[in-house]
């Protein structure tokens, strides 16, 4: 996960490709060839803690405040606003499990499309997405779309179980078809709660 040992810019001293700084010169290094788990310390995986994510992001970016940059080079400013641009990126697709789980098949050399709405081969999520559909366009009061929305968060999180034993268990093709049908349920989920706030302003 960390790579090679590679030189650095300023002083030629031994880096690892996460490393933020120089431990020889002190100067801030750019950001090196590594995953997004890589980048943040963390352990290659679906499952991965909330809190660990945000301590090791935040704790990061703290190390890469502008203010901490003041008086360095243009070089090294320039350097340090290309890390916290990397460790941002990390950030945001490892805390979306949407992304995570479809960052992770990338990885593994799979590529599965979570922002178009492209053909799906699976006739059981067909189906299901097609029921969920039809409850929705049916619903008439907020008591039916909260019933929908729980329905659809407990699918949510019940994927989330199973996407982490399917990479546990190296079953892409299983992670794959999770990763497709997550991206519904949130689609589901995003045009329930938009229903419910048109009803809500409705006063039905």
């Amino acid at each position: 996960m960390s790579g090679a040992i590679v030189p650095c810019w300023s002083c030629k001293g031994p880096i690892s490709p996460r490393a933020l700084f120089c431990s020889t010169c002190g100067a801030v290094q750019p950001p090196g060839v590594i995953d997004h788990f890589g980048r943040l310390g963390l352990r290659r995986s679906f499952a991965i803690d909330p809190a660990d994510l945000d301590r090791q992001y935040f704790g990061l970016q703290r190390r890469l405040h502008p203010d901490r940059f003041a008086t360095r080079s243009a070089k090294e400013r320039a350097l340090s606003q290309q890390q916290a641009t990397a460790i941002n990126e990390a950030y945001e697709t490892l805390k979306d499990p949407l992304k995570r789980a479809a960052y992770l098949l990338r990885l593994a050399g799979r590529v599965v499309d979570i922002d178009q709405a492209g053909t799906v081969d699976d006739p059981a999520l067909l189906m299901e997405a097609m029921e969920m559909r039809e409850a929705l366009a049916d619903a008439t009061t907020l008591a039916e779309l909260n019933e929908l929305m729980a329905t659809a968060e407990a699918a949510v999180g019940d994927c989330h179980e199973a996407l982490a034993q399917a990479f546990v268990d190296d079953d892409l093709d299983g992670a794959g078809k999770l990763t497709t049908r997550l991206k519904y349920l949130g689609k589901m989920i995003d045009e329930t709660r938009s229903r419910k706030v048109g009803m809500t302003r409705q006063g039905l």
